[in-house]
């Protein structure tokens, strides 16, 4: 479980169809088997060594991820699975990536810079504006939902400790929808399935 707070900004060293070496600082406080969000994909340190951390992913990470696009160098954003002892400062992320997505547009004004980002409309009903989302792992609040798109507004800080600082319009992200957000439509649409329930939600 993770909080969508960003610890660092670490570095592609290598990918494979199935391995991922990462350079990043917290190598050297971590241990193998610990569970590491990597642009917000849960993934398991299977071999540390110094600042390296080296992943083994399934087919389904693959698909599901940005993984395929990286390539030695790329920045990825890093955090550490979270202490229950802690203030939860973002949102629950799970680390389990719905979806990819594109930057659509970058909207500079004053100290902030709004996102717009695109969405599969399979997944309209978990978001909603002032709720939460998970992009490349960063913990973010929707600002403005449109048919297929949604914006969000990063600070200075946002996006100097992550790598939305160098997102530009076509850069592919991951998503994760709220996990409440999830529960919720499940059990509303099992319960649909009723007739008492139907009529209510019809009235």
């Amino acid at each position: 479980m993770f909080t969508g707070l960003i610890e660092e900004k670490g570095r592609v060293v290598s990918v494979s169809r199935e391995i991922l070496v990462v350079r990043a600082g917290i190598g050297r406080d971590v241990s193998k088997g610990d569970s590491i969000a990597v642009d917000g994909s849960c993934l398991t340190a299977t071999n540390i060594s110094d600042d390296k951390l080296t992943f083994h992913f399934s087919p389904h990470t693959r698909m599901k991820t940005i993984i395929p696009g990286y390539f030695p160098g790329t920045e990825v954003n890093i955090e550490r699975s979270m202490k229950l002892s802690e203030r939860l400062h973002g949102h629950i992320v799970t680390g389990h990536i719905d979806e990819t997505a594109r930057v659509l547009s970058i909207e500079k004004a004053g100290g902030n810079t709004t996102i717009w980002f695109s969405f599969s409309s399979d997944f309209s009903s978990l978001l909603v504006e002032r709720g939460s989302v998970a992009v490349s792992g960063i913990s973010l609040t929707v600002a403005s939902l449109m048919s297929g798109r949604f914006s969000a507004v990063l600070i200075p800080e946002t996006l100097s400790v992550t790598t939305a600082g160098s997102w530009k319009p076509g850069t592919h992200v991951n998503l994760e929808y709220d996990i409440i957000g999830k529960y919720i439509q499940r059990q509303i649409t099992r319960a649909s399935k009723t007739e008492r329930l139907r009529e209510y939600l019809e009235q």
